[in-house]
């Protein structure tokens, strides 16, 4: 017997037992609500999903074709669509997750108003979009489910039992759009118990996976922005160890970490480390430290910090704010150390912030990792700060001159222009993008693609469109040929805007709750009809 038929089977004798009073309940009314609500609470989210993302590090292990993606989502709506589009193209969810950016809820979601990512808006609006997140993916669930019960209805209505079968058999193998999310807990938002209590919010809500940054936490700065300062090993360490915490009190015992450096692009530090051993970890991050000899008393200023370095005095540079300058030219290096780290001490996936898509980069850090952690893999952010289109052209550019191939109908500064689009080159560099992801999984050791703020993008742009014909001569016409009659065409479940907002799924409710005097909302006069 089927899982569902089984539920009602339960539910049946469940209500015999009740000694007539609870006669008004139908046992199949009863499993139908339970199967379009699956998981109780955000615990039994985020230990579904932390299953599947170990299983898919465990493929991608196996065979790097079986890299991970997602998207960026700013509203619950927004992660819905996405799945349901997801879905819809590809016919399952498989290594699809969602991503929670830091960004976007600074931009888009504090009461503050719009605010840059840095680390000023409210913390509890983290766990808060968590939580919005899977009530819409729980939503897409029960929706879907509640036309695959009509569908029951209306088999058995027409004794089409072949057909009964087949939606029964649909039922209990539906699957669940439900994903992991990987959620941005940027620097940490203070100290170490500040990290750990926000994580265990943004676990309970359902992260499996939590990202973490190495930036001080109140200066944190967009890893595209200048003026980063990263804290010492054993201060990041320390927050790596509360989310673990966090984790294990909350029963989610194989909860992902991504540990993220911002080395590659952070010049500076807040603090210098305690060393109390040659080669410790303090030791290690102290030796990239900016600093100048120190021959006697009258080389120290009043104020000065001087430290003892492979047996001399130094004094490390010092900035008018207080902070310590690293040598120029060593991000690579300290971003290699930070994830040996991170990995070291209960990190499970890497992130380390570039300023160029460029594989042979990310690909010469991840060797050098993977000399100490063999299966070192990185959570990737193919980031709308880079301009992908100027970035490629320019890396096939050079790549020509290396090979001693004639550019001279080129000017590499100026190849973001429309009138390269269809040379040789633009068409090289756009298959480069194309296949950037596969090559970097297979050459870098990405696990996980990601685009931080995309559907910030697509929202503006969407709109700009809609906006520019609306208010001209277009008039109604932008909006019913630029997107109704896309939706209509492309099968947009959302053009029956009401079935999506839950109308349907209330007025089954109504049927289950009052029987044939509900009130219900789906009639003849609907003109959500009109759509078939």
């Amino acid at each position: 017997m089927s899982d569902y038929l089984n539920s009602v089977a339960s539910f049946a004798e469940l209500r015999s037992a009740q000694n007539g009073t609870w006669d008004n309940i139908s046992p199949e009314f009863a499993a139908r609500m339970k199967h379009q609500n699956r998981f109780q609470n955000g615990l039994d989210i985020a230990r579904y999903t932390a299953g599947i993302m170990r299983q898919d590090m465990a493929d991608y292990d196996a065979d790097s074709s079986q890299y991970t993606q997602s998207l960026g989502c700013w509203h619950g709506f927004i992660g819905q669509q996405k799945l349901l589009a997801i879905k819809k193209h590809h016919g399952t969810t498989s290594k699809r997750y969602l991503y929670l950016s830091g960004w976007m809820i600074a931009a888009l979601r504090s009461e503050f108003g719009p605010l840059p990512d840095q680390s000023m808006h409210e913390k509890t609006t983290v766990p808060g979009l968590i939580e919005e997140l899977y009530t819409f993916l729980r939503q897409a669930d029960a929706r879907e489910l509640g036309h695959l019960f009509h569908d029951l209805d209306a088999a058995r209505s027409a004794g089409d039992a072949v057909r009964e079968k087949a939606v029964l058999n649909a039922i209990d193998n539906y699957e669940t759009h439900v994903v992991p999310i990987i959620a941005d807990i940027d620097a940490g938002f203070g100290n170490e118990e500040a990290t750990y209590l926000l994580a265990k919010k943004m676990i309970e809500a359902g992260a499996c996976a939590i990202q973490v940054e190495n930036q001080v936490s109140d200066a944190k700065q967009c890893g595209h922005q200048d003026g980063k300062v990263t804290v010492p090993h054993e201060d990041f360490l320390a927050k790596i160890n509360a989310i673990r915490y966090a984790f294990l009190e909350l029963g989610v015992d194989d909860g992902v970490i991504v540990a993220r450096t911002d080395s590659l692009g952070a010049g500076l530090t807040q603090k210098i480390p305690v060393s109390r051993d040659p080669g410790d970890l303090a030791y290690k991050y102290n030796a990239f430290l900016e600093t100048e000899a120190v021959e006697s008393a009258e080389d120290v200023r009043e104020g000065d910090v001087v430290i003892k370095q492979d047996g001399k005095l130094v004094r490390p540079v010092r900035l008018a704010n207080g902070l310590y300058r690293f040598k120029p030219g060593t991000g690579e290096a300290r971003c290699v150390l930070d994830s040996i780290t991170s990995l070291q001490n209960g990190a499970d996936l890497l992130w380390i912030e570039t300023e160029k898509p460029h594989v042979g980069q990310i690909g010469g850090m991840v060797d050098e990792i993977r000399k100490v952690i063999p299966n070192a893999k990185l959570v990737y952010n193919n980031s709308p700060s880079f301009n992908w289109t100027l970035n490629f052209r320019q890396q096939v550019f050079d790549a020509w001159v290396e090979k001693g191939k004639d550019v001279s109908a080129y000017e590499r500064d100026k190849l973001m222009s429309v009138e390269y689009d269809g040379t040789e080159l633009g068409v090289e560099a756009d298959k480069w993008i194309q296949s950037f992801q596969a090559d970097s999984s297979r050459q870098a050791g990405i696990f996980h693609h990601l685009i931080t703020l995309p559907t910030y993008h697509t929202a503006a742009l969407s709109t700009d469109n809609l906006a520019r014909g609306y208010f001209g001569a277009e008039g109604m016409l932008a909006y019913v040929e630029g997107v109704q009659r896309k939706e209509i065409r492309q099968g947009i479940a959302c053009v029956r805007h009401q079935d999506m907002a839950g109308s349907n799924m209330g007025d089954d409710h109504k049927e289950y709750f009052a029987g044939e005097a509900a009130l219900k909302a789906g009639g003849k006069d609907n003109t959500m009809n009109q759509f078939g």
